[in-house]
Order: structure tokens, then sequence, then C-alpha cells
């Protein structure tokens, strides 16, 4: 399944760098006067206006952190800053809704979603993910329809989507009547024993009222069981008005963002659930038909404050990674057997859970070392280079790596296509990697080593720089 952590990181960028600096500048106070409670709450509101907020978003959120903070007195608390940082946080997902809610599919009788959008926001293809999505994790049988009758080549465009994941398509050949598409379809619907229709509505360049009445007289004449609002993420502040003017003609369940894989600020996620009043369900991660992911608002607002998503990460591990090949690594660990072959191997693993880049993301207060990560080129690349360098090895080599010595060096580096100085870093970081194994004991009672953070924010090993 696809992964769309780092793209929310890309997408929350600089909301994270801010944030992240406040909550900082307050851990650890014994004492927060209401200076310095001014100040935060300013800084939090520059950062959600700067990440493209929906201006009475920010002010909702701003006051509803300051009432609490205030009402509860937590100025004169015995941890005045963990109860600030609680506080943001809840409010933070509280603005992102509060847990993840799926699609509202009926048991024994049709289920009828609507799905209407702005023309490029990414609907149509949407549409498909979602029954791709169903498809996956149910047995229902599925109808793909499109009343688009405006742009050209719009219902042609589902059908070949509908053909691509093996679903039902409702081919109103070319009829030009929203009606005639809509009754005929629900008749093909009742006949053929479908258990779901996604209804695909047009779309225009921008809101008028024509567009409007159309969506509400099909959503009238169609009775959804979901309506689903499917917003591009890159729209920011404008979210807001697009949400707005969709909730005030139909009424919308659920949201899903598209192009989250694009350089926005984040302000569409964090305005479109308080305009609608209705949870953001999916995020569209990517063009391809599988790039669709659950909206989880916790783990979100968690990143976003830079505390990680450790329940991501393990989720993402459980996926990837062989449980007994696991287990067999662990006991060569404990045993100090550790030698190249296993060291390749967990780089393989992280290539499977995302790579350097998708794990770090994932870690509480790791941004720095994302950064130190940058600087020092330590990449996806780098580790596939690492890769090819150990599999250019002898086994006698990746068990005993001090036989390793200048003409092997040179013949595993070309073997591998790499240069000596590359085998030599990569020995360095293998010997320093067995040291840190002695200390990794310690994660099956309690976690990671208490250094280990340390490490990566400033103090990674000498052959990494």
């Amino acid at each position: 399944m696809p992964w769309c952590e780092r793209l929310f990181d890309i997408m929350f960028e600089t909301l994270n760098e801010r944030l992240e600096k406040i909550v900082n500048s307050i851990r650890g106070k014994a004492v927060i006067s209401e200076s310095d409670l001014d100040t935060t709450m300013r800084e939090i509101r520059i950062s959600l206006l700067e990440a493209d907020v929906a201006l009475s978003v920010v002010k909702s959120f701003v006051d509803n952190i300051k009432s609490n903070i205030l009402g509860k007195e937590v100025l004169k608390s015995i941890k005045p800053d963990q109860m600030i940082i609680k506080l943001v946080q809840d409010e933070l997902i509280k603005i992102l809704g509060d847990n993840n809610e799926p699609l509202n599919i009926q048991k024994n009788s049709l289920t009828k979603i609507l799905f209407c959008g702005l023309q490029g926001s990414g609907k149509t293809t949407t549409v498909a993910k979602i029954a791709n999505d169903i498809k996956k994790n149910t047995k229902k049988k599925i109808l793909l329809v499109s009343v688009d009758i405006y742009r050209p080549a719009a219902q042609e465009q589902l059908k070949v989507l509908a053909n691509q994941i093996d679903v039902d398509f409702y081919d109103s050949k070319n009829s030009d009547s929203v009606n005639n598409i809509l009754s005929e379809s629900l008749n093909f619907a009742e006949k053929n024993l479908i258990d779901i229709i996604l209804l695909d509505t047009a779309g225009r360049q921008v809101i008028d009222e024509a567009m409007m009445k159309e969506l509400k007289d099909i959503n009238e004449f169609f009775s959804p069981n979901e309506t689903l609002l499917v917003a591009d993420s890159l729209t920011g502040q404008d979210a807001a008005n697009i949400a707005k003017s969709f909730s005030n003609t139909v009424n919308i369940t659920g949201s899903i963002l598209t192009r989250i894989d694009g350089d926005g600020r984040g302000g569409a996620a964090l305005s479109i659930k308080s305009i609608t009043g209705a949870p953001i369900k999916f995020i569209g991660t990517g063009e391809k038909i599988d790039q669709l992911e659950a909206f989880y608002p916790e783990r979100i607002a968690n990143r976003i404050l830079g505390m990680g998503d450790i329940v991501s990460l393990v989720e993402k591990a459980s996926e990837n990674i062989d449980q007994q090949e696991a287990e067999i690594l662990a006991k060569k660990m404990a045993k100090g057997n550790f030698d190249l072959e296993d060291f390749a191997k967990q780089l393989k693993q992280m290539g499977k859970m995302g790579g350097v880049s998708g794990i770090m993301s994932m870690l509480p207060g790791i941004s720095k070392a994302q950064k130190l990560m940058a600087e020092n080129k330590i990449s996806d690349d780098m580790i596939k280079h690492q890769i090819a360098i150990i599999n250019s090895m002898t086994k006698k080599e990746k068990s005993n790596p001090d036989l390793i010595k200048a003409s092997r060096k040179i013949r595993i580096s070309k073997g591998s296509g790499t240069r000596v100085q590359d085998v030599n870093k990569l020995l360095k970081q293998f010997l320093q990697s067995q040291k840190m194994m002695k200390k990794m004991k310690s994660m099956g009672k309690g976690g990671l080593p208490s250094d280990f953070m340390n490490k990566l924010q400033g103090k990674l090993p000498p052959n990494l720089n």
C-alpha cells in the first residue's frame, strides 16, 4: 500500500518547523507568564496564516486554545508547558477531525456515493481510486456512473478507469440528459444487483449558480448515502471558500484531498473540515490508481508538531518486514554475530519501509536530523550503493570484514560501480552500527537507547560527515 507520510512532511514543512520551534520554546519551563503565552499565541497565529489556513479557522483555533489555557488555569498548574502543548495538540486534532471516518457503506441495500468538486481537482480519478479501494477491501459489486455531459471525453475517461480496475461502468451512449443518465443507471444497478454506485458529477473552473443548481437537483434525485467533496490541497485558503459553497448547496458528509504530493503548505487540510463540519476521509498521494490513503487526524497532528508518528512506523514495519527473518536477526545481534550480510538485510528493510527519509519522518523531534542528512547527502541512493557494494563481496568477506584490504577494496568498488572511498565509508559505518547494536538491546525494555536521538540530531558517526 502506498505511503503518504513523507508527502505530508513536504506539505506541512513550513508549519512543522514553526510549530516545533514554538513547542520547544516553552517545553521544560516550570513557569509560563501571560507575556510568554501572548508571544506563543501570536507565533501560532502567524504560523497558521503562513501555512495558508483560512483566517476564520486560525482565529477560532487560537481563541479556543487561549480560553482553555486561562479557563483551566494552566499557567498555575504543576507542568504548564506540557499542558499547553497538549491543548495545542488537541485543538489541532479537533480541526483535522477526531478520528478516521470510513465510508458509509450499507450492509443490505444499495449504497450511493456522490462526488463533487471543481474542475481540475482530480475528481474523476478519485472516483476510480475509491472504487479500487472498496474492491480491495470488500466483495461488493461496484458501478461507476458519470453525469458530466459538458467536459469532452469525461465519460470515456471514467470508462477507461473502470476497465482498468475491473468494475462495472454505466455507458450512457453520450446522452446529454443528466436526469436520464441518473434514472437509467439506477435501473441498471437494480437489474444487475449492484451494491455500490459511485457518481461522478461535472465540475467547473469556478463556482457558479448553474453548477450549484444542477448539483442540488442531482443530489435530490440521487439521494446519496455519502456526498464527498474532492478538493485540491494546493488551493490553500481558497479551499475554505470552495468548501463553504458546496456545503451550502448539498450535505457534504466527507472530503478527499488530492495532490498532497505537491508543494502546498497544508492550509486546505486545516481549513476544510472546520468549514464543512465533515471529516477528511481520504487523501490522494499521487496520480496512480492505488495512490489513495485513509486520513488519520491524530497522526498528522503529531507530525505537524514534530512529535512523530510511531504508530504508522510500526504499521509500516509489520507490513513490510518478515517477522521470522527479524527474529533471527535479533538473535544474531544479541549474540554479537551481526555481519555485513545482516547489515545489507537491514538496509533493504529500510527501503521497504519508505527509505531513510520515510523512516526519519516518523520519529519524534527529528527535523534537525533530516536537515543533517540532507547536508551530508544521506539518501536512498546512497543506501542502494551500499547494498551494491555488499553484494560485490564474497561470503567470507561479508562474515569477516577484516579480510577486506586494498586489493579487495579495488575489486569490490569495480564490481559495484562505486569508488574505493565508498567502500571505506561503508566499512566504517558497519563498525559503527556493530557498536550501536550492543546498545539497541535496550529497545525491548523501553525503546531506543538514551543517546540515540542525540546521535541523530548532530552527532552522526564521522564516516557519515
